[in-house]
């Protein structure tokens, strides 16, 4: 990007609340972006971070409480519809029309944006993703893999210029993710869009983002390249349960100790070297208190722990996330 060029995606200091503005929840605190044309961005955070809240911010779904937001270059509230005509969306849902065909299915998207001369593109579309000679076979006989490319030719049907993926990879098998993967960064090199990408699993956040932002409680609290992210922390972590409690002053005492924290019996402890450390633990740390050792080197993922004292849960319930999707699809039209 050049200096003269915008930002694809440009957010200062944007704040969402739910319900009483005094009173009610507090979804994004304050969050200021600014995401480069071409790349893949990455919202990397815990299921209820804020992600989908953002995206949903974005489109114009929902309304901004303060600050200000705009996508493409155009500002979000007031150019909602020339937002929405140049935003692609995929879903971590498949939101398909089972009984249609995949060319039906082509059909109907581009009946609801009002696209004319849409054929030729949707042909480039299905040759593009290996689809072209299922284009008459019903989507309920395609697997998840075909169904989530088809996904994405709906979402590049109408040129748009950013595309926004919500968790695309919830739920796939590690097979199917990674064909996923592949998939987008082919297309942002063939398309030449942009692509905001939420995620909470550590391992695509690497895979894929140019760069990322960490977002936890509605806050962005760090930002940069994975490269960037992961040399932020200067240290490996080590965390180790007790039966008793250690003597925290003994512990920092250590060589190469540089924080301890503790939660109860459960610690965690920065250290410069785990190799060095553990042995040092072990010869101070009775062996029968010792219920479990973990060790983390520079990751996203230490990164996180680092800056919250905890993990990213790979677990946690999304609710009504069908009926947010089938909103989202008829809001792009």
């Amino acid at each position: 990007m050049t200096e003269a060029e915008p930002p694809a995606i440009d957010v200062r200091s944007l704040s969402k609340r739910y319900g009483n503005h005094e009173h009610g929840v507090l979804a994004l605190d304050r969050v200021t972006l600014s995401i480069p044309k071409g790349c893949v961005f990455g919202l990397l955070g815990p299921n209820g971070a804020g992600k989908t809240t953002l995206i949903k911010v974005l489109t114009g779904i929902s309304d901004i409480t303060s600050g200000d937001a705009s996508v493409a270059g155009f500002d979000v509230r007031r150019e909602s519809m020339k937002v929405r005509a140049r935003i692609g969306w995929v879903a971590a849902e498949v939101i398909l029309d089972d009984d249609f065909s995949a060319w039906e299915n082509l059909w109907l998207q581009a009946r609801l944006q009002d696209l004319t001369g849409w054929e030729e593109r949707a042909d480039h579309l299905l040759e593009y993703f290996s689809l072209k000679d299922r284009k008459d076979d019903k989507v309920s006989h395609f697997s998840t893999g075909m169904r989530k490319k088809l996904e994405i030719a709906l979402a590049l049907l109408h040129q748009p210029t950013v595309i926004f993926m919500d968790e695309p990879t919830i739920g796939l098998d590690v097979g199917t993710r990674r064909m996923l993967w592949d998939i987008v960064t082919g297309v942002r090199k063939e398309f030449g869009v942009t692509v905001l990408l939420t995620t909470h699993y550590i391992e695509e956040a690497d895979a894929l983002c140019d760069r990322l932002a960490i977002i936890d409680q509605g806050r962005i609290i760090a930002e940069g390249t994975p490269s960037e992210l992961k040399a932020r922390v200067h240290a490996d972590l080590v965390q180790i349960e007790t039966a008793h409690d250690l003597d925290t002053q003994r512990i920092s005492a250590l060589p190469g100790v540089q924080e301890v924290r503790a939660q109860g019996n459960d610690w965690m402890i920065r250290v410069a070297s785990s190799e060095d450390f553990l042995p040092r633990l072990l010869a101070t740390v009775p062996a029968e208190d010792v219920r479990r050792i973990s060790v983390e080197k520079p990751s996203l993922e230490t990164v996180f722990l680092d800056l919250t004292g905890r993990r990213i849960g790979q677990e946690e319930p999304m609710r009504d996330i069908r009926k947010f999707y089938m909103q989202m699809r008829r809001a792009r039209s």
